[in-house]
């Protein structure tokens, strides 16, 4: 088998396509988890701690020197840290929440019991054999 047959093989299988639509959704997701964090959950948080601002948090290694006009300031911004850990916290809670939400459906179907199956047609020969059966029974007996 080639490599691009093997290729091509691999890349319509219905996992793929499933894969690639979950990492788009997922970087869509990322902008909505990012604005609940920066314009929601944050702005609260900073008020309980006296209107800390959490993204603008560095320690400052190197200032800026204000008679140069390179950028020399060399900063931990643990701030942007605290944000990303909290996106990160909030999206694996929402993952957790729908991956539990789709095992409690499963179990629930699981504990359905399956409905009854149909009976099946009688075939031409029997349906015949059916009448026959039964116009023997509606006959007198002699």
């Amino acid at each position: 088998m080639s490599l691009v047959s093997e290729f091509r093989e691999f890349a319509v299988k219905g996992n793929v396509v499933d894969l690639a639509v979950g990492v788009i959704i997922g970087a869509a997701f990322n902008g909505i988890v990012k604005s609940l964090v920066d314009q929601v959950v944050m702005p609260p948080i900073g008020l309980i701690t006296g209107g800390i601002d959490f993204s603008k948090l560095e320690w400052v290694l190197r200032p800026e020197n204000p008679a140069t006009e390179e950028v020399e300031k060399v900063a931990i911004q643990y701030g942007a840290f605290l944000n990303t850990v909290i996106q990160f916290l909030i999206v694996a809670w929402v993952v957790f929440l729908v991956v539990k939400g789709v095992n409690a459906l499963r179990r629930q179907q699981a504990a359905q019991p399956d409905p009854a199956p149909a009976a099946p047609t009688p075939t031409p020969t029997e349906a015949l054999l059916t009448e026959i059966r039964d116009e023997l029974k509606a006959r007198p007996n002699p």
